[in-house]
C-alpha cells in the first residue's frame, strides 16, 4: 500500500478517497450506535431551528459555530444521525486533501508523495465515534488553515500581515470547539521563534484571534444575553464535566498505535539530522509544539472519548511519516503499515459493529444511547430530565432550557436561593414538560418550593418519573 501511494499524482486523491470510502461503507450499509453527543447536538439545531436562541433558552456548552451547523443541518434534514455522519465525511475529506496539498505545495518532507493524506485518512479512524459531525472536528479544520498560512511565513524571510489569517482561523476554530483557543499561544509562539515578526504583527494574529469572540459577544450583547454567553459557554469550559462518558480503555486501545507512530517518527529524526533543511527543521518544531497543546487541551475536555482527540491527528501523522520514511527496508515499512493499518480497522469495526462476541473493548459503552425510561408509546412530547441521561430524547423533545445536567445544577441544584426557583418556575410556566424524568432527587425539593407546580404533576409508576396531569 505504501509503495502504490509513493507516487506522486493527481489521480491518487481519487485511490485515496475511494478508500475512504470502502473503509465507511459497511457503516454506511449496516448503521451503528446513536451516540450521546450526537443526541444532544441534534437537540440543539432541533431547538435553534425553532427560534430559542442558544445559551439563554438553550443550557448547553456547545460552541456557538458547531450549533449554527447543527441548526442548518436540522433545518434541511430533521434529526438526521446520517447527515452528521455525511457531513464528517466531506469534512475529512476536504481535511485529507488540504493536509495533502499543504505538505507537498510547501515541500515540508524531503520528497513528495501521497502517504501523508494515506496515514492522515487513517488516523482519523482512531473509533467509530470519529465518523460524527463533532466540534473537535470542525474545528481542527481551521487549525490546519492556520498551520498552512502559518508555515507560509516561514518560508519567507519576514513575516508578513497574513498572520492576522492565523490568528483569525484559531479563533474560528475556538468558535466551534472552544478550548481550540489555546492554540493561539502556539500560533504566537511560532511566530516568535521561527519567524522575524514585530510586535505589530503579534497584535495583527491576537486581533484577527479576538476580531470573532468580539462578534459573538456583540450579538449577545444586543440580545440582552451576555450573562447567559458566559455562564454556559466561557466559564463551562471549566465546569461542565460529563465523565460518565468516558471510556478510558477504549480510548487507550484507539490512540496507542497513532500514538505510538507518530513518537516513533519523531525519534527517529535524531539519527538523520543533516537530511532536512532548515525550513523543514523549524516545521518539525512548530508541529511539536502543536502537539503540546493539544495535550494542554485534554484538561479542558467536557469528556475524554476518542472523537474528542481528533486534534491530535495532524501531529500525529506528521511525524509517523518519518518512521516509515526511516525505514530502510521497504517490505519491512510495508509490513509495518498493513500491520498498523489492519489493527486499526479492526477496532473501528468492532467498536461500531461489536464484531468479536463478547468483547467490549471500542464499543463505547458508555456513550451509547441507552433505551428510555418512558414507555415506547410516549413519543413527541415536552420531556425534562434532570440529570446526564439524555435518552428520553430520542423520541421526545426538549422542554425547558436544562439540556446540560452540568450547567442545570446553576437553578436546579441550588433551591435554596430564591431567584434559582422564580428561574426555574418561570422556565415551566413558559415550556412545561410533559413528564419529568428525575434522577438526581430534585422534584420533591422543588415541588416544595414552588408548590404551584406540585399541583401540576403526578408521580407515575416509574420511579423518578412525573407527568403532568
Amino acid at each position: 500500500m505504501l509503495r502504490f501511494f509513493q507516487s506522486y499524482f493527481p489521480y491518487q486523491y481519487v485511490s485515496l478517497m475511494g478508500l475512504l470510502v470502502l473503509i465507511r461503507l459497511p457503516l454506511l450499509l449496516h448503521p451503528f450506535p446513536l451516540l450521546i453527543p450526537e443526541l444532544n447536538w441534534m437537540i440543539v439545531g432541533e431547538q435553534m431551528s425553532q427560534g430559542y436562541l442558544l445559551y439563554r433558552d438553550i443550557w448547553d456548552s456547545v460552541s456557538p459555530l458547531s450549533a449554527l451547523v447543527y441548526w442548518g443541518i436540522h433545518s434541511v434534514f430533521g434529526r438526521s444521525p446520517l447527515m452528521l455522519h455525511a457531513a464528517a465525511t466531506l469534512v475529512s475529506i476536504l481535511q485529507i486533501i488540504y493536509f495533502n496539498y499543504l505538505i507537498n505545495n510547501r515541500d515540508v518532507y524531503p520528497d513528495r508523495s501521497f502517504w501523508p493524506g494515506l496515514i492522515y485518512m487513517l488516523f482519523m479512524h482512531l473509533s467509530f465515534d470519529c465518523l460524527t459531525l463533532s466540534p473537535v472536528l470542525m474545528s481542527t479544520s481551521f487549525l490546519l488553515l492556520a498551520f498552512g498560512t502559518l508555515i507560509k511565513q516561514m518560508d519567507r524571510r519576514g513575516a508578513t500581515d497574513e498572520v492576522f489569517e492565523v490568528g483569525f482561523y484559531i479563533g474560528i476554530a475556538a468558535l466551534f470547539y472552544l478550548p481550540s483557543a489555546l492554540f493561539i499561544l502556539w500560533a504566537i509562539l511560532s511566530l516568535l521563534f521561527y519567524t522575524g515578526a514585530t510586535f505589530r504583527q503579534y497584535s495583527l494574529s491576537l486581533f484577527g484571534f479576538l476580531f470573532p469572540f468580539a462578534a459573538i459577544v456583540l450579538i449577545y450583547y444586543l440580545w440582552d444575553s451576555l450573562d447567559d454567553f458566559n455562564r454556559n459557554l466561557l466559564s463551562s469550559v471549566f465546569r461542565v464535566r460529563q465523565y460518565s462518558l468516558s471510556d478510558f480503555k477504549s480510548l487507550l486501545a484507539s490512540l496507542f498505535i497513532p500514538l505510538g507512530l507518530g513518537i516513533l517518527g519523531f525519534l527517529s529524526l535524531f539519527n538523520r539530522p543533516g537530511r532536512y533543511v532548515n525550513f523543514q527543521q523549524r516545521v518539525q518544531q512548530i508541529v511539536a509544539i502543536w502537539f503540546l497543546f493539544a495535550v494542554l487541551t485534554i484538561a479542558l475536555m467536557p469528556f475524554l472519548a476518542p472523537m474528542a482527540f481528533l486534534s491530535f491527528v495532524p501531529p500525529m501523522a506528521y511525524f509517523a511519516y518519518y518512521y516509515f520514511e526511516n525505514i530502510r527496508k521497504a517490505w519491512l515499512a510495508e509490513v509495518i503499515f498493513i500491520s498498523a493499518f489492519s489493527l486499526m480497522l479492526l477496532l473501528f469495526y468492532q467498536g461500531a459493529l461489536g464484531i468479536i462476541p463478547g468483547a467490549d473493548l471500542g464499543r463505547l459503552s458508555s456513550l451509547q444511547v441507552r433505551p428510555s425510561p418512558l414507555p415506547d408509546n410516549i413519543t413527541n412530547r415536552h420531556v425534562l430530565i434532570i440529570g446526564e441521561d439524555l435518552s428520553a430524547y430520542r423520541q421526545n423533545k426538549l422542554a425547558t432550557p436544562y439540556l446540560n445536567w452540568d450547567l442545570a445544577k446553576y437553578d436546579l441544584k441550588n433551591l435554596d436561593n430564591y431567584e434559582s426557583v422564580i428561574n426555574v418556575f418561570d422556565h415551566f410556566r413558559k415550556d412545561p414538560p410533559d413528564y419529568i424524568i428525575d434522577r438526581e432527587n430534585v422534584v420533591d425539593k422543588l415541588f416544595q418550593r414552588a408548590p404551584a407546580l406540585s399541583l401540576k404533576y403526578e408521580k407515575t409508576t416509574t420511579a423518578g418519573v412525573y407527568k403532568r396531569k
